[in-house]
């Protein structure tokens, strides 16, 4: 039986700011040609005062998207940002210190994702 690749990567996958997030993950999902990146950021410090943290978005100071890779990068294969994959996972986190939680939230968006490709739901 054909497994999917789990990679664990030190950059962050999304998030023009991510530079400015304490909490990163990237991980990259290979099964066949099939080529996902599943990235959380949160804890984002938009000042220089450490701590003041900002929210990522609307309601939310954690996030996980998921998204093809980059049709043309044979090396990294980075996020195409262009290419969004859904899933149904818990998705954001709305209050400060769940760094525990984001990581949960994390793995559980690679599973069902990893599920998902083992079954070809997605190409």
């Amino acid at each position: 039986m054909e497994k999917v690749k789990v990679t664990e990567r030190g950059w962050p996958g999304h998030f023009c700011c991510a530079p400015y997030c304490l909490f990163r993950r990237n991980t990259l999902l290979e099964y066949k040609d099939i080529k996902i990146v599943v990235s959380t950021v949160g804890g984002y410090v938009a000042s220089v005062d450490y701590d003041k943290f900002s929210r990522i978005g609307i309601n939310r100071f954690y996030e996980t998207m998921a998204f093809h890779a980059l049709a043309d990068d044979d090396r990294y294969h980075d996020a195409d940002v262009e290419r969004v994959v859904q899933f149904d996972s818990k998705w954001s986190i709305d209050h400060l210190d769940a760094d525990d939680e984001a990581n949960e939230m994390h793995e559980n968006v690679v599973n069902e994702l990893t599920d998902r490709l083992l079954k070809v739901e997605l190409e």
